[in-house]
């Protein structure tokens, strides 16, 4: 099934999106690009448009390639596709994402072919690049005009004080703007004692059920397990295996949440992966129910800034189209094409009410930006 919307080719007839958004209306400084599809590059397009327009994303990646210049990276490439964007003298077009397409199948085997990839599984070897890369960057910085020196461990063997491993630990701004925690807490149904570890996440991904909302799939993902039978729980204050409660919930809430769902579930009948097509309600506004009691900030609310969309019938077979909110209006890119919609058609990407028609344009990862207070 494809979008029944009437979508603007850009090139010759850019104008008319200019025309359906009125001159008087379009963003100053704002432009509105497709992006070439080189052969099913659909799953990264549509990221890419997604993360464009996470402003707390886009301004870090501009102000990268503002710094002295990096030799080619995933980064630099990016880096360089959104400067062509926002410098360009059109408001609206078409881009060819040539450079980062060729860079991403040169890093990458996965990804170095003309295959339909995932587009979750682009988004995270993404943010994990990126991240990846400053953490490499800053490390390369400290060690620009220091002695390499090396101290001795209590073992006798010599060890680097500016160890890499720790400088891979401090955060990036990529863990400043999608990073959030969870906290796993267990607890003994004989002691009573809880015991709790904390987790780091770019994203959460969550099953989904028919007819429900994403609220009700968050409250899911932090519903009590008791682990019992042969899950037993060891408790270290019982010195044995015992039943337990566990469950997850979020400890620290990050500046943008990148939901997944989790659309794609392996049928053992058929060998192969299928798609959820259910329906399930995203709101344009969210606050998260399923904190824990000490999270910071647990009443901060979230507004739908993207959401990438699967369209088709299974994870190797369809397309990806993102929809994006842009100065209060909304909009919708397809590859090349560009389409401006109204906020009442959103609710077409939910997914289907009814398993008739397995086919469906549904909603796959949703971003939210937390909003200023």
């Amino acid at each position: 099934m494809r979008v029944l919307f009437p979508i603007f080719k850009m090139g010759a007839n850019a104008s008319a999106l200019e025309k359906e958004i009125g001159s008087d209306q379009f963003p100053t400084n704002e432009h509105y690009f497709g992006l070439v599809n080189f052969g099913n590059t659909c799953y990264c397009n549509s990221v890419l448009q997604a993360l464009y327009f996470c402003k707390p994303f886009r301004d870090k990646v501009l102000s990268y390639r503002a710094q002295p210049k990096k030799k080619e990276n995933l980064l630099t490439c990016l880096s360089d596709l959104f400067n062509n964007i926002t410098t360009q003298k059109k408001k609206t077009g078409v881009i060819a994402p040539k450079k980062f397409i060729g860079r991403l199948r040169k890093e990458n085997e996965v990804f170095d072919n003309y295959m339909q990839q995932d587009a979750h599984e682009f988004l995270i070897y993404l943010l994990n690049t990126i991240a990846d890369i400053l953490s490499a960057e800053r490390a390369a910085d400290k060690q620009v005009g220091k002695p390499n020196s090396k101290v001795s461990t209590p073992n006798g063997s010599l060890s680097n004080n500016n160890d890499h491993h720790h400088q891979k630990n401090e955060p990036t701004w990529i863990h400043e703007i999608f990073q959030g925690t969870l906290t796993n807490e267990t607890r003994c149904l004989c002691c009573e004692g809880v015991s709790s570890k904390d987790e780091d996440f770019l994203d959460l991904s969550v099953d989904v059920e028919q007819n429900t909302s994403i609220t009700h799939c968050l409250k899911g993902f932090s519903n009590t397990e008791t682990l019992c039978h042969e899950c037993k729980y060891y408790c270290e204050t019982c010195c044995s295996k015992q039943e337990a409660q566990k469950r997850m919930q979020v400890k620290k809430l990050p500046q943008i949440l990148a939901l997944h769902l989790k659309r794609f579930k392996y049928m053992e009948q058929v060998h192969r992966y299928t798609k959820l097509s259910y329906r399930v309600v995203f709101p344009l506004e969210l606050r998260l129910m399923n904190t824990s009691d000490d999270a910071t900030s647990p009443d901060k609310l979230y507004d739908l800034v993207s959401v990438v969309i699967h369209c088709g019938s299974g994870p190797n077979r369809g397309h990806y189209i993102t929809i994006v909110k842009s100065h209060g209006f909304w909009l919708l890119f397809d590859d090349d094409l560009v389409d401006k919609i109204d906020v009442s058609n959103i609710e077409e990407f939910y997914g289907l009410a009814t398993e008739v028609q397995k086919t469906s344009d549904s909603g796959y990862i949703l971003f939210y930006q937390a909003r200023d207070l």
